[in-house]
């Protein structure tokens, strides 16, 4: 099993990775029910029913993981709160990103993972204090199997980060967190190139008053300081996140709102639960964050929005709406149309059944050389200088050749080695490579890029 795994754990998909940047519309997928679908058929529902392009988890489940291979579906991993404070130390961060992220990679289109949940919430110092350092630990791990343009590390906050938000222009962040926790955060986004995650309910910032104001459905608020006029409770949330990072010298790091939903069943103190409303607030919510047209503080721009949630959790404790901010049933019929099912003309081709298929005889197995999950960097280059100059073909990983995307060492080594396992008669001692090298019956090919 353990060969079967690595055979991927090197090679990046050559699979369009959905963009993190702009208008990509994904779900929050919890899991807090005893009467949902298995996820391999999750998964299939969502790449092939759905235009939803991404997906996000709150933990790392390996079986939930492998239902999500091949379907190029952007994967949002959630690293569990209790965790953080041992991925302060490098050497497990290191051990967490080869056990949990390598054997999904590349079949498992994971593009972010996210440290905690709305830590600043908590009030839990160790937690706080530990937050920025296991960010910076998993991002260093990442950077050591060359996964760290692919796979961006951020954290989710609630807007309880804020001391002031209304009006939008007065926004800052708490103080104590602002200089001591944000700012060293968003110095790390910046240079990693990350985004900001909020997760941004007008539901539970509006009461009977402002309800329609949250819903999209008219009444405006003014904020005298910049003279701008809002049109919905949503925007003056990001605006106000974004006024908060003004502050503190960051207008350049997008913002991508994590969670943000409307329940359709409530309890009776619960202003507008009902279906109609959360229709109306998640259709609109689509429509507007993929217009283009931005907020009174940010205009023209999208915003990737990850919509809470996919189903309704029965085991979710609390008041009555908690558990019912889904769009799909269990048996995945909608609870109400916002237009995310695709017509019958744009249902795509089936994605790869991430089912194993039947093991065939050995004798009839394939097989292929790839580098060990634990192979170093530079003894795979020698390798590839190795094999390239055994005069067998390495135009296909040089620039502009088929195979040199990801341009990855252990990419390129992976075809290297298997030119020369397959060109000199396929003995497991043509596949050592100073023991960096393992046989595997599992295709290593990827997009265009096929492996003799």
């Amino acid at each position: 099993m353990a060969t079967t795994i690595s055979a991927f754990s090197f090679l990046f998909a050559f699979f369009t990775i959905q963009a993190v940047h702009g208008a990509a519309i994904g779900v929050n997928y919890g899991r807090l029910a005893n009467n949902l679908p298995p996820p391999p058929q999750v998964a299939q529902f969502l790449a092939q029913t759905t235009t939803i392009t991404g997906v996000k988890l709150f933990d790392a489940d390996p079986f939930v993981l492998q239902a999500f291979a091949g379907t190029n579906l952007s994967i949002n991993l959630a690293v569990p709160n209790e965790l953080i404070p041992k991925l302060t130390n490098l050497s497990f961060a290191q051990h967490w990103i080869h056990v949990t992220i390598l054997p999904h990679i590349p079949v498992t289109n994971i593009t972010r993972i996210l440290v905690g949940n709305e830590i600043l919430s908590t009030a839990n110092k160790s937690l706080i204090s530990s937050l920025v350092p296991a960010m910076q630990n998993i991002h260093t791990a990442l950077i050591g199997v060359e996964l760290h343009h692919h796979i961006k590390v951020s954290s989710t906050h609630s807007l309880s980060i804020l001391s002031t938000s209304t009006p939008p222009s007065t926004g800052q962040f708490r103080k104590g967190y602002d200089t001591q926790v944000i700012k060293p955060m968003l110095s790390f986004l910046r240079a990693t190139n990350s985004t900001f995650m909020v997760n941004a309910y007008p539901f539970f910032g509006c009461n009977a008053d402002t309800l329609d104001y949250a819903l999209f459905r008219g009444n405006t608020v003014f904020d005298e300081n910049t003279g701008l006029v809002y049109t919905n409770m949503l925007d003056g949330q990001l605006d106000a996140v974004y006024s908060a990072m003004k502050l503190l010298g960051f207008t350049d790091i997008e913002i991508v709102i994590s969670e943000t939903g409307w329940p359709s069943v409530g309890d009776e103190s619960e202003a507008g639960v009902d279906v109609e409303s959360a229709r109306d607030y998640n259709a609109m919510l689509l429509q507007h964050v993929t217009s283009g047209v931005g907020t009174p503080l940010m205009p023209n721009r999208t915003f990737e929005t990850y919509i809470f949630s996919l189903f309704n959790e029965d085991l979710k404790p609390g008041p009555m709406s908690e558990r019912n901010f889904g769009l799909f049933h269990p048996d995945m019929t909608p609870v109400y149309d916002i237009g995310i099912l695709r017509s019958e003309g744009e249902l795509p081709m089936p994605v790869r059944s991430t089912v194993p298929p039947e093991v065939p005889d050995p004798g009839q197995m394939k097989q292929w050389c790839i580098p060990k999950l634990n192979a170093d960097i530079k003894a795979l280059q020698e390798n590839i200088d190795f094999v390239c100059s055994q005069g067998l073909d390495c135009n296909p990983i040089l620039p502009g050749g088929i195979c040199f995307s990801p341009d990855i060492t252990r990419a390129h080594a992976a075809y290297a080695m298997n030119e020369y396992f397959q060109a000199f008669g396929r003995n497991s001692y043509n596949c050592d490579f100073g023991q960096t090298g393992e046989i595997t019956t599992t295709d290593p090919s990827y997009g265009s890029c096929k492996f003799n």
